[in-house]
């Protein structure tokens, strides 16, 4: 692999004010002027997306920086799963490796050092399949170390290998084959922390056009690991109502990493602290859901209730 800076997959739609901050962001990089910036631009799914995809292309086109600039222009709407696998399976097949980004993502300074740190560090071990650039705001991150490995992957800023990536499956029927016995089923499920088995079925089903719990199960029948850094260094400022696939929520902020160097394991193995550390995060987040629907539902009921009662009151 070469050792100079992997290319970067920034996927943009139709947010442009998210995108100048994203950009924005990457520029702040170290490595941002040697690496090469592939856009790719979705196509409006519909007359009312026209003008903000048309504003987003505007901005690209300016952008500077950067080794090189190749932008995109996908002229149908392809939807995000199937525009990142496209594009990560053309980078990564060229390069050999990718780092890849949404446009509602914020990095930190050292986002690019720390992904190609680890692209260089683990680019002939198997087991490792993915790089993280974000990391959960569980409890007391500073015990899990600076660096660790975890199985499940997140799509908020990361980074692949071809070696890895080839072992993408996109047939959800034959994921959900390899993991029908219960103990892998509910390893897959972090031991109950979270319904991926059930998204991947929705995925089959055709519920869901995802590609994150697709490339989970590949990486999960592998045996792969992701690489996490301690504290993030991605920040989604997606969550405020504007996204295709996320609603409005702050459960996900986190304080960015102002770290220049890592120390990266040499062992290639789950942490358990870390593993933990996630699926109590995950458990907590999914109790957090189920008190508010539950005080949303009680909330309706009582409104319902005052409605009929007014209506009684005034009918007598």
């Amino acid at each position: 692999m070469s050792t100079s800076p992997a290319p970067i997959a920034l996927f943009v739609y139709n947010r442009p004010d998210h995108v100048l901050r994203t950009i924005s962001a990457l520029q702040a990089n170290p490595l941002a002027r040697k690496s090469p910036l592939y856009v790719f631009s979705d196509g409006p799914n519909g007359s009312q997306d026209i003008a903000a995809v048309q504003a987003v292309r505007r901005i690209v086109k300016s952008v500077t920086g950067f080794d090189e600039i190749v932008v995109r222009h996908q002229p149908k709407n392809l939807g995000l799963a199937q525009s990142i696998i496209a594009g990560v399976t053309e980078l990564s097949a060229a390069y050999g490796h990718v780092i890849v980004l949404e446009d509602d993502l914020v990095v930190a300074p050292g986002f690019l050092t720390f992904m190609n740190q680890a692209l260089q560090r683990y680019e002939h071990e198997p087991r490792v399949m993915q790089v993280s650039g974000y990391m959960f705001p569980v409890e007391r991150p500073k015990r899990l170390g600076q660096t660790f490995f975890c199985r499940v992957p997140t799509s908020w800023g990361w980074a692949t290998w071809a070696r890895a990536w080839e072992r993408l499956s996109l047939d959800s029927t034959q994921m959900l084959e390899s993991l029908r016995s219960p103990e892998r089923r509910e390893a897959f499920n972090l031991n109950g922390a979270y319904p991926y088995f059930e998204h991947l079925i929705q995925q089959a089903e055709g519920k869901l056009d995802v590609w994150g719990v697709r490339w989970y199960a590949s990486m999960f029948t592998a045996g792969g690991l992701c690489l996490y850094p301690g504290q993030s260094l991605v920040q989604n400022i997606g969550m405020d109502g504007t996204g295709m696939h996320c609603g409005r929520s702050s459960d996900f902020d986190v304080e960015l990493s102002v770290c220049e160097t890592w120390k990266l394991p040499d062992r290639v193995q789950e942490s358990a602290p870390a593993f933990e550390a996630i699926r109590s995060f995950l458990i907590g987040l999914r109790a957090q859901k189920r008190t508010g629907a539950i005080v949303d539902l009680v909330s309706r009921l009582r409104h319902a209730a005052g409605r009929m009662k007014r209506a009684i009151t005034s009918a007598g």
